[in-house]
């Protein structure tokens, strides 16, 4: 007989099903379809996304100080990131051989595709590169720590812990510039966190 915790999983799975069908649906919607990672939009959507986009000359120069006084902050993770990013790849081809365990595909977590959305301007789309790399390692980190875990202490934890960003749903539709503009610097989101 199944754990209830185990049926509830399986739930998810179902759920995550109908999830990547509402994407294909998306896909449709916002004129886009993906041909080897590499996402193509229709001409029409092409054009009408590019009204959306953010002169480079304008944002350049952040308007807010604490976006401003946060860039080196923030750009300064990309020496420990791609530090992790090289020892989580030399674990996972030594030791999961080792153990047996099937190697996590890299590239199933570290997915560039917003460079392909034509209403973001030349700093956008970098800084979305550098995110998508920073998050995609971390997830990365995460499904290799998980498999380890699951080979050598396969045992639930007392307590429930967050998985995944519990944000991403939050996250405007790919394809979407009017819900991007709405939701970008937006801290609406938050106001739901404890203080």
């Amino acid at each position: 007989m199944d754990s209830k915790i185990k049926q509830i999983q399986q739930k998810i799975d179902e759920l995550e099903l109908a999830l990547r069908e509402e994407y294909e649906h998306l896909a449709e919607k916002y004129g886009f379809s993906i041909e080897q990672k590499r996402v193509e939009f229709l001409q029409r959507f092409r054009e009408r996304n590019r009204t959306f986009r953010i002169p480079v000359w304008k944002y350049a120069i952040p308007v807010n100080l604490r976006h401003f006084l946060s860039i080196p902050f923030i750009y300064a993770m990309i020496v420990p990131t791609v530090i992790l990013d090289l020892f989580l790849t030399i674990y996972n081809w030594t030791a999961m051989p080792l153990y047996r365990i099937p190697k996590v595909r890299r590239g199933d977590y570290i997915v560039f595709d917003r460079q392909f959305l034509d209403y973001l301007n030349a700093i956008q789309k970098i800084n979305c590169i550098y995110c998508t790399y920073v998050n995609g390692v971390f997830a990365y980190a995460v499904e290799l720590g998980g498999r380890t875990e699951r080979y050598w202490c396969p045992i639930k934890a007392a307590h429930p812990r967050p998985a995944g960003n519990k944000w991403y749903a939050d996250y405007a539709d790919y394809g979407n510039p009017e819900q991007w503009l709405e939701k970008f610097n937006s801290l609406d989101s938050f106001e739901t966190l404890e203080k």
